[in-house]
């Protein structure tokens, strides 16, 4: 899974090149315009008030920018950011020992906030809301409690399954940001800079076109721009034109749509071994040898907001711009190509 070229999960031999490419302030954030004004008065009025941020939680696929928007806040509320996940906290006294850690305007960023465990969730309920949380000290009969006052510090949560999270936990936060796929223009432009940053040459149609092919990611899209530029270096002396972007995205199995292979697998086990479905989630993963949650938090997201998959309450079906792209007149019917 790794291994994906379009996967949108963070590669551990990326995590440099990521935050050398992450811009440093929100007015050169690009795309999520409604989430970045909202949060421009907010982080303003807060500012003038001289009060840490509300405490905000940003949801939605991996890859769209939710590391990226926490370490922005921190920076321009004057703080530094503290990075966790919901995955390491297994105890409670972990997550209380970061809290009594925290500075004025500090930023406590949680990834995969949702996967908290209740002890964890507990001790952040009095922090989020009174800055204090409750140290046990001694053992035995000698056992008793205190009150450690915080510093005003802002919580941002980031998930990417926000059904999941508790409702306690959710009525917390003041600020609450869906984070949408982005336009093949937006990730155009996030490509040219980054073609800059990284000392690539590359055409505006080029990069148009890993932009459309980029699943609405500028994770993908980064990812994409890096691959094509080491295509590039072999084959046109470092030049990305819009053939040799063509070219380099063929090679690496991304067609037109964004689809890799395991994409085009799905789409066409519904079209050929359910005649188009409805077809059962867990039916549809034993059939293309993935886990359930795989399949429903890496590969349906991009289907569906697109239009190539239908989720019904009987199950997955395709649609008719899948057929298109695939050239099939019906589920049952393939066109003679």
């Amino acid at each position: 899974m790794d291994e994906r070229v379009l996967s949108n999960q963070l590669l551990d031999e990326e995590q440099s090149l990521e935050g050398n490419l992450r811009p440093q302030r929100l007015a050169d954030y690009i795309g999520q315009e409604s989430m970045k004004k909202s949060l421009r008065v907010c982080m303003d009025a807060a500012t003038r008030r001289g009060e840490a941020l509300d405490h905000a939680i940003f949801y939605g696929p991996p890859g769209l920018g939710k590391t990226t928007i926490a370490h922005i806040i921190a920076k321009e509320m004057g703080g530094t950011i503290r990075s966790t996940s919901g995955l390491v906290l297994t105890h409670a006294g972990d997550l209380a020992a970061i809290l009594a850690n925290l500075q004025p305007q500090d930023v406590l960023f949680i990834d995969e906030i949702h996967r908290l465990p209740p002890s964890a969730e507990e001790v952040l309920y009095p922090a989020m809301e009174d800055y204090q949380i409750d140290l046990v000290i001694g053992q035995g009969p000698s056992l008793r409690t205190m009150k450690l006052d915080l510093p005003p510090f802002t919580l941002i949560g980031a998930t990417t399954r926000a059904g999941a999270l508790t409702s306690p936990l959710r009525e917390r936060f003041g600020l609450v940001y869906r984070l949408d796929f982005y336009l093949p223009e937006e990730l155009q432009v996030i490509i040219s800079r980054s073609a800059r940053l990284l000392g690539i040459r590359i055409d505006e149609d080029a990069a148009a076109e890993v932009g459309r092919r980029a699943r609405g990611t500028p994770r993908i899209a980064n990812r994409l721009i890096k691959r094509v530029r080491d295509f590039a270096e072999v084959k046109a002396q470092g030049h990305v034109t819009h053939a040799v972007a063509q070219e380099a995205l063929q090679w690496l199995g991304v067609d037109q749509a964004g689809f890799d292979e395991m994409d085009r697998k799905i789409l066409l086990t519904i079209i050929e071994k359910f005649k188009g479905g409805p077809v059962g989630v867990e039916a549809l993963a034993a059939a293309v040898h993935e886990e359930k949650t795989t399949l429903e938090d890496v590969y349906e997201p991009f289907l569906l907001q697109t239009g190539y998959l239908d989720r019904t309450a009987r199950g997955r079906q395709i649609t008719a711009k899948a057929l298109q792209h695939f050239q099939i007149s019906s589920p049952l019917f393939p066109q003679e190509q």
